[in-house]
């Protein structure tokens, strides 16, 4: 897969908030995220996770939503808007949930980022809107659970993110694995 998509949008928050406001630019700093946000960091830095074990490796440094899954809740009378669902920046044209574990998003000048799985939906969704974690959920034709609220990666090289940069995905090495929870 070669396919490019674009940044529609980049959020950041300092603090543990549900929703990140929307900013121009954005910093990537290798092995530790978003700078300025409060998931920055090499270890751990979601509350529930270091409450768990506070030494692990962070692999949710970087959280990432396909626009497309806005436009869905919007036409599904949901108001969401990016930055809303948490994520760190918002993408348009690439099929984020499809894309195997370790696939690489070079984005604008010489940010990489790796995804390293999905996020999985919790109850702070609800807390936004009613019954919006429901509608990140659904089951495909055999009844597995997919999960829509976008994927998790470890930033791999520095790098300024802005609104309009183009993203180009280079998959891993076969075989392919699919995403799981992070």
């Amino acid at each position: 897969m070669t396919k490019n998509g674009i940044v529609e949008a980049v959020s950041v928050s300092p603090a543990h908030t549900f929703s990140k406001p929307t900013v121009e630019t954005i910093q990537l700093l290798a092995g530790r995220g978003v700078q300025g946000d409060a998931h920055c960091g090499e270890l751990v830095k979601h509350r529930s996770r270091v409450k768990r074990d506070p030494t692990l490796a962070n692999l949710r440094q970087v959280h990432l939503i396909h626009a497309e899954l806005h436009d869905e809740l919007n036409a599904a009378g949901f108001h969401v808007t990016p930055g809303d669902m948490g994520e760190n920046i918002t993408t348009r044209g690439i099929p984020l949930l499809a894309l195997p574990t370790d696939t690489r998003l070079y984005i604008g000048e010489s940010a990489v980022v790796q995804i390293t799985g999905l996020r999985n939906p919790c109850q702070q969704l609800n807390d936004f809107q009613d019954g919006l974690m429901q509608a990140v959920l659904e089951n495909d034709a055999q009844g597995n659970l997919i999960r829509k609220a976008g994927v998790m990666g470890i930033v791999l090289r520095d790098g300024g993110v802005n609104r309009g940069d183009v993203i180009r995905v280079e998959l891993p090495p076969e075989p392919h694995r699919s995403l799981e929870l992070v």
